[in-house]
């Protein structure tokens, strides 16, 4: 029931309540107050001797609640307050003597006891008045001013603590729940850091100074870093287990600088070098984690890496005798450190980098040479007789070998020897792919530039040129009146595309002679104002002759052909006639007849025998030549390559059939 007035626009409710006339609380008995303190004063005492209460526990927190709705909560409080500081003043000489059984007395009587039978108290009294502390906040009061301020019981308890916890480290079994209850009763009282942690991490500093030293003398560096990972945790499960969470961190920043900080040179030195020798690779990446927790790791373990890069690099790449394996080397060399910064250095930039800068340097250590080989090993790769690779795996081939390519300074050293080999694949047709051949060409193009690849795209459109050429000239000499026995193969290019050699006048026969002659009309005759230039340094030929055993072929040079030729018209000439009769220079010749007279496969004897090839040495044709294989290649014994350039080549292939020996000539 309600009356509503208005009140402008308003509505307002004015409630009638009815009110209740309360009696006054019946007075209590005189003695009440009295005798119910003492009833809970007996009740504490029992309480703190640890012996059975006579009193019902449920009968004591009502005599509190009655206490407390007859106002006299204060009285209680400073009497509980005031019997309790008592009882823990009277248990200093006991926790003196046994600072261990503190704690759970400790929580026996204010956590759970005392706490538990003045609840009424603490909920309603105590937390009405601000600056009172509870009755849980009462006792850590009264135990840290009375029993913690001690000096012996702070530090036998403190004692006692760090005891358990160095038998702990080493290797002993001891009561984690006790720690845990002695360090949560500290963190508690609030006194954890002034007394316990200090000095804890004081002896950690001093027992792991001292461990550090020990063991960097007497173990090898995994066995040394897998005994610092235990370390770190072992620490860290102290702090899950029983230390305050605060600690974590400069706990683990002890173990972090005495173990690692102070050694860490040390350590790269002593062991670093022959984990990568031995690729480690699960030492490795420990290292690498170990090195990044401390400051300055990752930049000590950057240097101590970019030195033994070059150190190692410098071994392969200085030293002659490795020449043959040196790209090889240095692609697995490669490989290596690739995969260690991926698996071990988690693709770190800082690490890839370094070792690029690292590879660049000491890879130009050597000027020039890696260029040639690098080019000698691509010109490996592509060659016809490869069989070691698939496509797919030759394209990987490429690629690191392009990686390798780019830390090298002197790639016009690489071009030079690069379009040489080139021009001997394409000539020869011994490239094992042309696919391949504009594979490599197009990373080339795609890492130097147009300009740098333009004179090597260009032997390619030349040697596609010259097949059109041919075949307009087999037709031409299908025309001819007297064709003759030579069929002759001429490839056409353009001087400023390829190397230049230095051009040698030599006797060719008068059947070479006039089909060159041939060609020559019929070409200029399409093609006028140009001028052809014959080159016969990388001529070659296949000859068929008859021995004793039977037939044999020979793959052979131009020169090498020229020397043969001449044992169509007899059987034993001097080196000055042979000289003579070829026009082929003095050094080149004489190689020319070591390779036949003095190799593996030795068509001609010389007389005397020896290496050398000497005047007035005469040379016989060896008919009684004997060879497990049908076609045998006889290389010609090589000089010493120096850096140089090289010009355009002409090649024809003729056939003759003026004596059991069959020739294909490739002049070049």
């Amino acid at each position: 029931p309600f009356q509503g007035y208005i009140l402008g626009s308003r509505w307002v409710a004015v409630s009638k309540l009815p009110v209740s006339h309360f009696t006054e609380r019946p007075k209590l008995p005189d003695n009440y107050t009295q005798d119910t303190w003492q009833k809970l004063h007996e009740a504490v005492g029992a309480i703190q001797s640890s012996i059975s209460i006579k009193y019902n526990l449920e009968e004591l927190y009502q005599a509190v609640e009655n206490l407390c709705s007859y106002k006299v909560s204060a009285t209680l409080y400073k009497q509980l307050r005031q019997v309790c500081e008592e009882h823990v003043k009277a248990q200093i000489l006991q926790f003196r003597e046994y600072p261990f059984v503190m704690q759970k007395y400790f929580l026996y009587i204010f956590q759970i006891m005392i706490r538990s039978i003045f609840l009424f108290l603490d909920r309603t009294y105590v937390l009405q008045n601000s600056v009172l502390p509870s009755i849980w906040d009462m006792g850590l009061e009264l135990f840290r001013n009375h029993i913690i301020s001690d000096k012996q019981v702070q530090t036998k308890t403190i004692d006692g603590i760090l005891l358990l916890i160095e038998r702990e480290r080493n290797g002993e079994a001891v009561d984690r729940s006790l720690l845990r209850s002695l360090l949560s009763m500290l963190s508690d009282l609030q006194v954890y850091k002034e007394s316990f942690e200090q000095r804890f991490l004081e002896e950690t500093n001093c027992l792991y100074a001292a461990e550090g030293q020990r063991l960097m003398q007497e173990r090898e560096v995994p066995e040394y870093l897998h005994h610092v990972n235990k370390r770190l945790e072992e620490e860290g499960d102290r702090v899950i287990t029983y230390l305050d969470h605060s600690t974590q961190k400069p706990l683990i920043a002890c173990v972090e600088k005495q173990l690692l900080g102070e050694h860490l040179s040390a350590i790269l030195q002593k062991g670093l070098d022959s984990l990568l020798d031995e690729n480690r690779i699960s030492d490795l990446t420990q290292t690498y984690q170990l090195f990044s927790r401390v400051k300055g790791g990752q930049q000590i373990l950057l240097q101590h890496w970019s030195e033994y890069i070059k150190n190692f690099g410098t071994t392969i790449v200085v030293n002659p005798e490795k020449d043959k394996d040196m790209v090889q080397e240095l692609l697995d060399f490669k490989d290596k450190v690739d995969h260690i910064i991926e698996v071990c250095f988690q693709k770190n930039e800082k690490f890839i980098n370094l070792m690029k800068e690292s590879f660049e340097t000491f890879i130009n250590k050597r000027p020039n040479k890696p260029a040639e080989l690098i080019a000698k090993y691509v010109d490996s790769k592509l060659r016809a007789g490869n069989k070691e690779a698939t496509d797919e795996e030759l394209e990987r081939i490429l690629d690191k070998i392009m990686i390798i390519f780019r830390f090298i300074h002197g790639k016009d050293v690489f071009e030079a020897f690069y379009k040489k080999d080139l021009a001997k694949r394409l000539l020869v047709g011994k490239s094992a792919s042309v696919d391949a051949e504009k594979s490599m060409l197009s990373k080339l193009k795609h890492e130097c530039g147009a300009a740098f690849t333009s004179k090597l795209e260009g032997m390619f459109k030349d040697m596609e040129l010259s097949k059109d050429v041919m075949v307009q000239f087999k037709q031409y000499m299908q025309n001819q009146s007297d064709p003759g026995n030579i069929d002759l193969t001429v490839n056409i290019l353009t001087m400023g595309y390829w190397p230049t050699y230095t051009p040698m006048e030599v006797h060719l026969n008068s059947e070479m002679i006039k089909l060159q002659e041939v060609f020559k009309t019929f070409y200029l005759g399409k093609h006028s104002g140009r001028k052809l230039q014959w080159q016969t340094t990388l001529g070659h030929a296949v000859l068929k002759a008859e021995f004793k055993e039977g037939k044999k072929e020979f793959q052979v040079s131009l020169f090498q052909t020229l020397v043969l030729l001449m044992f169509n018209e007899g059987d034993e000439f001097s080196f000055e006639e042979i000289k003579m009769a070829t026009g082929v220079e003095d050094s080149e010749l004489r190689r020319t007849l070591q390779s036949l007279a003095c190799g593996k496969a030795r068509v001609l004897i010389k007389n005397p025998k020896g290496k050398d090839v000497e005047d007035g040495d005469k040379f016989i044709f060896n008919d009684d030549f004997k060879h497990k294989l049908f076609r045998i290649k006889i290389n010609q014994i090589q000089m010493k390559e120096t850096v140089r350039t090289f010009s355009i080549h002409s090649v024809y292939v003729l056939t003759l059939s003026t004596y059991p020996i069959w020739i294909s000539i490739f002049c070049i």
